[in-house]
């Protein structure tokens, strides 16, 4: 399980059918195989490593559903200890799909993001509600049928790959968990 909080950023060094290749952050110091990191959102496991790298294997369904094979730096988070402290909101890193960015604009001193609203996860997004996304835990300003926007504040923008994020851009999407449980368990009720 992860929360949402980037810890670093890292370049992608190589995208193919099968793996993905990134700059190893330096404060990942302890670092082992098949340990879990959240890259954009998407849980992947370590396959190998060095003093530079990190290696995942990847597999289709992972390339089809994010924005992976089209991303040049990527927002990590290793999964969060059983006795560590809870931020963010439950992340569980299985990408529900991507969105497009559909306009940036400054607003005070933070920006606002629009994004198109897929509809398999359209069901979930609720104003002021929780998403992820590109495994950044975020708060919905506000929803529409085909759009919701998110406010981000500097902090954000500088140590996550939100800063560079323009226009037309695809990012992962994840909808809360809570809210899925919870319209599930609705559904149920009525049946």
């Amino acid at each position: 399980m992860f929360t949402g909080i980037i810890e670093s950023t890292a370049k992608v060094l190589n995208c193919n059918e099968g793996s993905l290749v990134l700059r190893r952050p330096t404060i990942f110091t302890q670092l082992t195989i098949g340990q879990s990191i959240a890259v954009n959102g998407a849980c992947l496991s370590i396959v190998r490593f060095d003093s530079d790298s990190m290696t995942f294997d990847v597999v289709p369904e992972t390339f089809t559903r994010t924005n992976l094979s089209t991303a040049c730096v990527v927002n990590l988070e290793r999964a969060m200890p059983a006795n560590g402290r809870f931020e963010g909101h439950i992340v569980l890193g299985h990408v529900d799909g991507t969105a497009e960015c559909v306009n940036r604009k400054k607003e005070g001193n933070g920006e606002r993001f629009v994004f198109s609203l897929p509809r398999t996860i359209a069901p979930f997004v609720i104003e002021k509600g929780s998403i992820t996304i590109n495994g950044i835990s975020l708060t919905i300003a506000s929803a529409s049928d085909e759009m919701f926007e998110i406010a981000v504040i500097p902090h954000t923008l500088e140590v996550t790959n939100l800063g560079t994020l323009q226009k037309g851009d695809l990012v992962n999407v994840e909808a809360d968990y809570l809210g899925k449980l919870l319209l599930e368990k609705n559904i149920e009720g009525r049946m």
